[in-house]
């Protein structure tokens, strides 16, 4: 007799492969059944639905990018959140004041991401081991089943492990629930192991995956997407954190092993450039550029081109040739992010989960809604930046900012400096497109055009106190900003919650401008020359610090957002030093990245969250009505969403429940355990 199998909760996809490309990723509704698994997998439709609900892990609190629910990692010394449904407030969240024993919404961001993932790689090893060809299912169409198998397996172990640090492995024949207790329990693999299974995984997904996809299925993944999640992978094993680092020497399993290297290698370096090389090589990802725009208002959502200043080089040549001479850097950036562009149109997009919510309240729309003002655009006014992130962004000549030199003062009128209105401080003015971009100043312009009241389009929002999205005198909620800065990235210029139209957003979750400074990262701490094979042996790439490429790799994500490379705004060539350049790198994944789940774990591999995130918290004065205008500007701690460091804070903590179920599974440094 053959052995019987409950599947419960397939997702029932109408048409899975056929429908938009995100639609693998929502459920609309679910069916229990009970059926073995010849019968399944004889089916094309029950096969794909299976494979559904693994990408259905992908969702909820393995989201990267959306509500603070869900994506508590998304926020670090940049963002800052008010409103009170995390379930966790931001002050507990940075003192690290939550752990492995509390319960409530607490629980469900602990525990659920850990229970998620295993759930998503127990179905996708089920399907690998019994998926086939036959009457209803090509060998083609076979193949690319399987490589989608191997990535979600492989993706979200690479989730697990970014979150958790080391983290079991199991079989990949799936585990025999009737065995005995003793041989259902596994302890943490090394972390190198851990990168090593996800390279595996994600290679056995290259070699299967197709090259590209059509506008259905855009938000598969392709071998691209397998490739560059090897990469991320292996860039973090070479990251200081997780090679050569004493300070984890207590990070142990349960026999004693170490789970983190504690001698340094080089080579790792070498191997995460190869394999950010591998994606480069493949030709086939660019970054994105909208042309440059000749025609339009000073203001509204889609204004004339706000050219960068003159450079003998670049303000000369085309995009293709290498210059900025007919895009428009404002809008390059900003279309990524804000819904103006679906997946498929989009060269720069690795991996996306696409429109990346179940609903409303989970996603990207959410975070944004979360950011919009409340009097005039509908929103809730509860998501800010610090003053740290504000002041990250450089000039407009690619030139840092510095306050101690910047003017004071205001905006006599409209359109006196480029994207400023009247009355905006002046320290806001001539900096990088990606800055009016991301942030929402005080004073800055919000176009909504979408709303159906002239009165909520085309207007200015300041956070002085007593102001409708400032801070009242009497609060009965958290809807102002307490750094006074607000966050624009992600918000649609044709966006209004307010009489308008909320957009989609497109989860980011790969980009190749990602790529290209690991690229450039991996690059710069090598001190001797390696061979390393390509991902599929074809090659063998000669690795070393090599300032031509590194150079090469750093410069379209700088010429997109219409500045310099570094080694061309009159301040030296930190190319030559491989110190100046990791700071350089590092402040431009800073910017470059704001809002997509990268800055918190940055800080983390590269050992710099100690010093970053035990920093006060600065931002506006908002306890400064208009009438004392000048004074909300000089830069205060900000006592409601401060911060600390400790150890434990590297990892997340292995909630009670599975410490008490798995008796061989070791918990995080810093972090109780269950006795």
């Amino acid at each position: 007799m053959k052995k019987k199998y409950i599947l419960l909760s397939i997702i029932a996809c109408l048409s899975v492969g056929l429908q938009s490309c995100s639609d693998h990723l929502n459920v609309e509704r679910y069916f229990n059944d009970r059926q073995d698994l010849e019968r399944i997998f004889n089916s094309r439709d029950y096969t794909e639905q299976w494979l559904a609900n693994a990408y259905y892990q992908l969702l909820s609190f393995n989201l990267e990018i959306g509500h603070v629910r869900f994506t508590l990692t998304n926020y670090s010394d940049d963002m800052i959140f008010t409103e009170p449904g995390a379930g966790i407030s931001y002050s507990n969240y940075k003192f690290g004041q939550y752990g492995p024993q509390y319960g409530g919404n607490v629980h469900d961001l602990i525990y659920r991401p850990w229970d998620q993932s295993y759930e998503g790689i127990r179905q996708a090893s089920i399907f690998l081991q019994h998926v086939h060809p036959g009457d209803e299912i090509s060998e083609e169409r076979y193949r690319d089943l399987k490589g989608q198998a191997y990535f979600i397996r492989g993706y979200l172990y690479w989730l697990l492990l970014r979150k958790y640090g080391p983290i079991p492995i199991l079989p990949d024949e799936g585990i025999d629930y009737e065995s005995s207790y003793e041989n259902l329990i596994y302890p943490r693999n090394t972390y190198d192991e851990c990168v090593e299974y996800i390279s595996e995984q994600m290679l056995l997904a290259a070699g299967l995956l197709e090259s590209n996809r059509d506008s259905r299925s855009a938000s598969r993944p392709t071998k691209g997407s397998a490739l560059a999640v090897r990469a991320k992978a292996y860039l973090y094993a070479a990251s200081p954190l997780m090679n050569g680092n004493p300070e984890m020497s207590s990070f142990v399993d349960d026999q004693g092993k170490q789970l983190i290297s504690q001698q340094y290698d080089e080579e790792k370096w070498a191997k995460a450039a190869a394999a950010a090389l591998d994606v480069i090589k493949l030709g086939k990802y660019k970054i994105y550029v909208t042309s440059k725009r000749t025609t339009g208002g000073l203001w509204g959502a889609y204004p004339k081109t706000v050219e960068p200043p003159y450079h003998p080089v670049y303000s000369e040549k085309t995009w293709e040739e290498g210059g900025w001479k007919d895009i428009d850097p404002l809008d390059s950036y900003r279309s990524l992010f804000n819904g103006d562009l679906y997946v498929n149109e989009n060269p720069e997009l690795i991996f996306s989960r696409g429109d990346n919510q179940l609903n409303d309240e989970y996603g990207i729309q959410s975070m944004t809604r979360h950011q919009m003002p409340v009097s005039k655009g509908g929103g809730w006014n509860c998501h800010g930046i610090t003053g740290k992130q504000c002041d990250a962004y450089g000039m407009n000549d690619g030139k840092p900012f510095d306050r101690s030199t910047s003017p004071k003062g205001f905006t006599q009128k409209d359109g006196e400096y480029p994207y400023l209105r009247k009355d905006v401080w002046l320290e806001y003015a001539n900096r990088e497109p990606r800055f009016y971009a991301s942030v929402a100043f005080s004073g800055a312009h919000w176009a909504c055009t979408s709303a159906k009241d002239a009165n909520n389009r085309d207007f200015q929002i300041f956070y002085y106190y007593g102001e409708d999205d400032g801070r009242k005198i009497v609060s009965t909620d958290d809807r102002w900003i307490p750094t006074g800065i607000g966050m624009m990235k992600f918000v649609n210029p044709k966006e209004s919650y307010k009489d308008g139209v909320a957009y989609s957003k497109v989860d980011p979750a790969i980009r190749y401008a990602d790529i290209l400074l690991m690229y450039a990262e991996a690059l710069n701490e090598l001190t001797s020359t390696y061979q390393i094979a390509s991902w599929d042996g074809r090659e063998t790439y000669s690795i070393s610090r090599d300032i031509p490429a590194m150079k090469a790799a750093v410069l379209p994500v700088r010429l997109r957002a219409g500045v310099p490379n570094y080694d061309e705004v009159g301040m030296g060539d930190p190319y030559t030093n491989p110190e100046e350049l990791r700071k350089a790198l590092k402040r431009e994944r800073q910017i470059e990245f704001l809002g997509e789940n990268q800055r918190y774990y940055d800080l983390r591999r590269w050992k710099d969250a100690p010093e970053e995130e035990s920093q006060m918290i600065y931002g506006c004065n908002t306890t400064v009505p208009k009438e004392s205008r000048e004074f909300f500007y000089e830069q205060v701690v900000v006592p409601s969403v401060q911060t600390s460091w400790s150890m434990k804070k590297y990892f997340w903590p292995i909630n009670y429940e599975e410490l008490k179920r798995n008796a061989r599974l070791t918990q995080a440094p810093g972090w109780p355990s269950f006795d």
